[in-house]
């Protein structure tokens, strides 16, 4: 099982920045069990957050074909740590799109301040290296995409829907025609 951090997008713009939105719960273990008697959802997590909202920004870029990993954070200051029925706002921006990475700042807004700002640096896989890694299995990786509402919200610079990618959409067609063992 995958771990989503993030509940759904709010705005997309491919190439430029993503707005996601996460809802604090009680009811998730991270939450309940980090700091027993105090539930808060642990930085790392919300460090995770950012990490995916501004790492399927830029795997976008490549119809999601480009391998993105975080690879380094920059710059993190937070004010305190979010609470259960809190609702964590983020904002992903791609300030620095390089050949073998981009460099996207991260705002992070709580009830409608800031409660977070940061800079991540990600870096694409060296198809040489990491050929044979499979980060994400195409139909399972839309299947994702699709309950974070990303093609819902996302457009490119001229307001064009971005559609959703062919080789993810075979993907799924092969999956759906399989039989179920």
């Amino acid at each position: 099982m995958r771990w989503f951090w993030i509940d759904r997008f709010t705005e997309f713009v491919s190439g430029k920045y993503a707005r996601a939105v996460k809802c604090v719960s009680l009811s998730e273990e991270a939450v309940d069990e980090y700091c027993p008697g105090y539930p808060c959802l642990p930085s790392s997590v919300v460090i995770e957050g950012m990490a995916q909202t501004g790492g399927l920004l830029i795997g976008q870029l490549s119809d999601f074909r480009e391998r993105v990993v975080l690879a380094k954070i920059s710059h993190c200051k937070f004010a305190d740590v979010p609470r259960p029925g809190q609702r964590l706002d983020f904002l992903a921006e791609i300030t620095n799109l390089q050949p073998n990475g981009a460099f996207v700042n991260g705002r992070i807004e709580r009830d409608g301040k800031l409660f977070c700002d940061m800079e991540l640096m990600f870096a694409f896989l060296d198809d040489d290296k990491f050929a044979k890694v499979e980060q994400f299995e195409p139909a399972a990786f839309l299947r994702m995409l699709r309950l974070l509402k990303l093609f819902d919200v996302a457009v490119t610079e001229t307001g064009e829907q971005v559609r959703i990618p062919e080789h993810m959409l075979e993907a799924e067609q092969i999956l759906l025609a399989s039989p179920i063992p």
